[in-house]
Order: structure tokens, then C-alpha cells, then sequence
């Protein structure tokens, strides 16, 4: 790590960690990757990429400067310029999680020093920069924050497997404790990213973000609930979207799906439905109806199976099936929070026999017991039904098609006769 350029510490190497830290490398910068997990640390070691928007000549490039260490310790972090947090925050028995950054920001402030940089970018509830990670920070370095060192909050905003947005297109919003850190906090990501865009102050750029989020999990709660009221009602749900989608104004179009996953969907309105609870005493009921409506999507999607099913005299107990998609959202392997997940365990529950097929996720990815295969004429015959969960590209949907007895699509991918809709 000897090359020139500031020394950029990045906690986590996930889906927002390694597309920052490939690109700080590209852009001058010395980074250190760090990430609990050793099979990612001992995959980047390799070479190989698990991240949609990193590929593995990117990666290449990186390793080949000499200037990204991808690391499972913090040692390496010591006399950083700067750091970047991007660890998960996830929720445990419905409260936030923020053990990831508290540990990120204790092991940071044993090696922070004066001038230094700290940006948090995990998705949190309003107040966490400046109530959490600052005293976390100085009680662990001595130091002042604002006054030795800068603090910032940046939500991340990446879209994995998206090929027209991605980190460096996609505006950044950019905060501070002050105008200082605001300056250093700024200064960074302009050498990451084409536009960066100010907010007064860490709380409003932590809320915009699950202001963000939590649209669309309304918005996606709202279409599930109508495509289950539409079939019951007899219209097509999905030529009433295309129809609507027509409106230049007015309109956003959301489509109805499985469930929701990921990080953000699932866990980040949650975030800000707790805060809200416990600072206000009051209930964030947008969010609870949308929470009702999504979480429960997997089990429509099986009592619709189960459904088709036995109008073929066919008990699920009895069936083999073939699950198409593991992953939360097409392109990618990332499986946190996925209801796809949901959906092969209530049938396995029920007593199928349930094989998946996503070449995307890692195989230390898939849950115990989930059995994955390839796409094979064999696999699909032998099924007695098949169910399209993640609508990945590059699959061969025409044999699933000319294949398959019976499918249920819940992504509107397929377009046969037999092919039942959600």
C-alpha cells in the first residue's frame, strides 16, 4: 500500500462496500476493503467478483495497482484519510440492528487520527451519525468531532444490476455535523461521483433516504394488493398497469411481485416506523399496512399454487416443483430479505419436493436444505409445476415455455397459454 494517493478505509465489501471501493482505486485513491466474511475476502484475493455492477476485469484492475487490499481485519486501516461505513443494519426481532456499525465505528476510532474522514452510508433512522457513530468515535480516539476530525452521512443509493444507474451517474447526497465536515465529506465523494448534492444536516440526508424507500414499499404494497382484488374481480391486473403506464403525468409504474427484498424494502421503512414509535408514541401506519400486504405476498403466491395445483388433482404434499430465481431482484445473486426464500420454504413445509434454479447466488448463499439444479428439459418435465420467482435475464424461457405442464409467473416473464399470472 505504498502507491501514492489518500489512504480510503471501506468497512463492508457488499453490494455498496466493493463497487466504492473498485471505483476510489480507479480514482487515485489507496483503499483498504474490509469485510467480516472470509469467503468474499478470499474471493476478492481471487479475483472473482460476487457484486453485479463489479466484474471480475474491474476487480483485475484494482488488485493490479496495488492500491485495494481487501482484508478481514482492521489493522491494515491504520492512518486512513478517510472511511467509508457501509455495513448492513438489519433487524432483529423487528428492532434496528446497529451492531455493525457500532463495531465498525469502535475498531475506526482506534486508528482514527486528526484530519480524518468518516462517512457513514448503512440505511438508519434519523439521528444515528450524530447520536451513535460521533460518541463512538471519540471516546474511542480522543479526539473531537468537527473540531479534530469531520463526520457526514451519505446514504447509499446503488441499484444492483442496473445498467443505467449506477455509483458514479447516480446523484449522491452529501451531509455533515458542520460546514468542515460538510467540505471533507463533499470533497470525497466529488472524486467519486459526477454530482453530488448538499443537505443541511445528517438527519435530513438519513430520512431522505428511507423517505426513498419507504415510497416504493408503499407504492409496491399498494399494486400487490390490487393484482390480488383484480384476479378475484376478473380483470387482468397487468393490461390495467400497462394501461395506466401510459399517463405522462401523475404516474409512476410499479409492478406486482412476489414480496419484497433486499436491504432496503423490507427492513428500511421498518427503521423509521420504530423511531417514530418510540420517540413519538405514535404508529407509522403507511408503513405497517405496506409491511401487512408485502410480507404476506409469498403465501398468496403458495395458496395460488396450491390452488392451480389442485385443479390437476395434484397435492402439493405429492408435488415436485421447480422454483426459478432465489434472488430478491433479476441480475443479481443477492438473496437478503428475498421472498423467494419464503415462498420454498412454504412449500418444502407443505411437503414438496422444491429445486431452484439461480445461477446468480453463491452456493454459501443458499440455505440448508435448498437443492439447486440447472434448467434442463429434464428438470422442468419432471416438475409438476413451475414457479418464476426472479425473472433473471440470460434464462432460457422459451424451453420453460415449450416445456413445462403448468407454470405460475409472479413477474409477468412468460407468455404461453398455460402460464397463469399472479
Amino acid at each position: 500500500m505504498s502507491a501514492p494517493g489518500e489512504r480510503l478505509a471501506v468497512i463492508g465489501q457488499g453490494y455498496v462496500g466493493l463497487p466504492i471501493a473498485v471505483r476510489a482505486v480507479r480514482t487515485g485513491f489507496s483503499v483498504v476493503g474490509v469485510d467480516l466474511d472470509e469467503c468474499r475476502i478470499d474471493a476478492l484475493v481471487s479475483g472473482r467478483s460476487y457484486v453485479p455492477d463489479v466484474t471480475d476485469t474491474q476487480l483485475a484492475a484494482a488488485l493490479a495497482t496495488g492500491r485495494y487490499l481487501p482484508t478481514a481485519g482492521y489493522a491494515d486501516v491504520a492512518g486512513f484519510d478517510a472511511a467509508i461505513i457501509t455495513v448492513p443494519t438489519p433487524l432483529t426481532e423487528c428492532r434496528p440492528d446497529l451492531s455493525f456499525i457500532e463495531a465498525a465505528g469502535r475498531e475506526l476510532a482506534r486508528h482514527l487520527g486528526p484530519g480524518a474522514t468518516v462517512v457513514l452510508e448503512s440505511t438508519t433512522y434519523p439521528g444515528t451519525t450524530e447520536e451513535l457513530l460521533v460518541p463512538l468515535l471519540e471516546a474511542g480516539s480522543g479526539l473531537t468531532a468537527g473540531r479534530d476530525f469531520a463526520v457526514g452521512y451519505s446514504p447509499e443509493r446503488l441499484d444492483p444490476g442496473n445498467p443505467r444507474w449506477h455509483l458514479v451517474n447516480t446523484p449522491k447526497l452529501v451531509s455533515g455535523i458542520d460546514e468542515r465536515s460538510l467540505a471533507a465529506v463533499r470533497a470525497l465523494y466529488d472524486r467519486l461521483v459526477d454530482t453530488t448534492v448538499v443537505v443541511a444536516a445528517p438527519k435530513e440526508a438519513e430520512l431522505a433516504k428511507l423517505l426513498e424507500n419507504t415510497f416504493r414499499h408503499v407504492n409496491i404494497a399498494l399494486v400487490n394488493e390490487i393484482a390480488m382484488f383484480a384476479r378475484d374481480l376478473g380483470v387482468d391486473v397487468w393490461a390495467a398497469i400497462d394501461a395506466a403506464s401510459t399517463k405522462p403525468f401523475g404516474y409512476q409504474r410499479f409492478t406486482p411481485g412476489p414480496g419484497v427484498g433486499g436491504h432496503c424494502l423490507p427492513i428500511d421503512p421498518t427503521y423509521l416506523s420504530w423511531q417514530v414509535r418510540r420517540r413519538l408514541h405514535r404508529s407509522f401506519r403507511f408503513v405497517e399496512l405496506a409491511n401487512d400486504v408485502n410480507d404476506h405476498m409469498p403465501d398468496y403466491v403458495v395458496r395460488r399454487l396450491a390452488a392451480a395445483l389442485n385443479r390437476r388433482h395434484k397435492a402439493v404434499a405429492d408435488s415436485r416443483l421447480l422454483a426459478l430465481g432465489l434472488a430478491y431482484k433479476p441480475n443479481t445473486g443477492d438473496v437478503r430479505e428475498s421472498p423467494a426464500l419464503r415462498v420454498v420454504e412454504l412449500l418444502t413445509e407443505l411437503g414438496a419436493a422444491v429445486e431452484v434454479v439461480d445461477a446468480h447466488v453463491e452456493p454459501h448463499r443458499c440455505p440448508a436444505g435448498v437443492k439447486t439444479v440447472e434448467l434442463t428439459e429434464d428438470s422442468v418435465r419432471l416438475a409438476d409445476a413451475v414457479v418464476l420467482l426472479t425473472d433473471h435475464d440470460g434464462v432460457d424461457y422459451e424451453l420453460v415455455e415449450r416445456t413445462a405442464d403448468l407454470v405460475l409467473d409472479t413477474r409477468h416473464r412468460l407468455s404461453a397459454e398455460h402460464v397463469e399470472y399472479l
